[in-house]
């Protein structure tokens, strides 16, 4: 069992038998603490095939601070469930970097007014309403700090969409209205120290050097952490640890 704590007065369910398998996903922050997770991988796909099923699509989204892990797991994830899951992450909706440099926010980028929130939303309810149709998303290069339109093909016949992103909880503007698309949020708690330290190694591996790394964490990727942070409470699971 890996489990550390359950919700009061709910005992630990499958995500099929929670009342997210209805037509509307459970909301964890009516007055419900999420469930805590020791991060065993094993038990976190079981959870996330439980998800799946009959007659819509799920969506799972795994939220965090910057570098908490969301894109290594989500892409775990997507690798153990293979052809029934595709990951889909937020990134892709980045502003351009010439709308970035043209609104003035080039040195804030990853802060939540640097994306296309309303065409994730718009993203988000095509994907939950199953059609016979593929629909394409945008995906984030990080070595050229750009989008490209139309790279990640949702089939109609996936039942599963991962989402990961740092706003998916976010109770602000147009993200305010993303937890209401997801039927499950999973919320990334590892341990600071080594959270920090990918970050920075991150920011190194594309091409600043340690002393800018280190200052963008401090001025812009800390700020945006305090501000996930705080939604926590609004997660269905807490994942504590790196999950392998």
């Amino acid at each position: 069992m890996h489990i550390l704590g359950l919700r009061k007065g709910v005992s630990w369910m499958s995500a099929a038998e929670s009342p997210a398998a209805g037509g509307t996903p459970a909301r964890a922050d009516a007055g419900v603490e999420p469930v805590h997770h020791d991060g065993d991988l094993a038990d976190l796909v079981e959870r996330a095939r439980a998800l799946v099923g009959v007659g819509r699509r799920r969506l799972l989204g795994i939220t965090g601070a910057p570098g908490s892990g969301k894109g290594t797991l989500a892409g775990k994830l997507q690798e153990e469930i293979g052809d029934s899951a595709v990951l889909v992450p937020m990134d892709g909706f980045h502003l351009a970097e010439a709308q970035l440099h043209r609104l003035g926010k080039k040195d804030r980028k990853g802060a939540p007014d640097t994306f296309d929130a309303a065409g994730y939303l718009a993203l988000l309810r095509r994907l939950r309403d199953l059609s016979d149709e593929v629909v394409y998303a945008p995906e984030f290069h990080r070595e050229v700090e750009e989008s490209f339109a139309g790279a990640i093909a949702v089939p109609p016949e996936v039942p599963l969409v991962i989402t990961e992103g740092n706003y998916l909880l976010l109770d602000s503007g147009p993200w305010s209205q993303v937890r209401d698309l997801l039927d499950e949020v999973w919320f990334l708690a590892p341990d600071e120290d080594s959270r920090l330290d990918r970050l920075i190694a991150r920011h190194v591996r594309y091409g600043k050097s340690p002393e800018q790394a280190r200052e963008w964490v401090r001025r812009s990727d800390e700020p945006n952490a305090a501000l996930v942070s705080a939604t926590r409470a609004r997660a269905d699971v807490l994942v504590h640890g790196d999950p392998a």
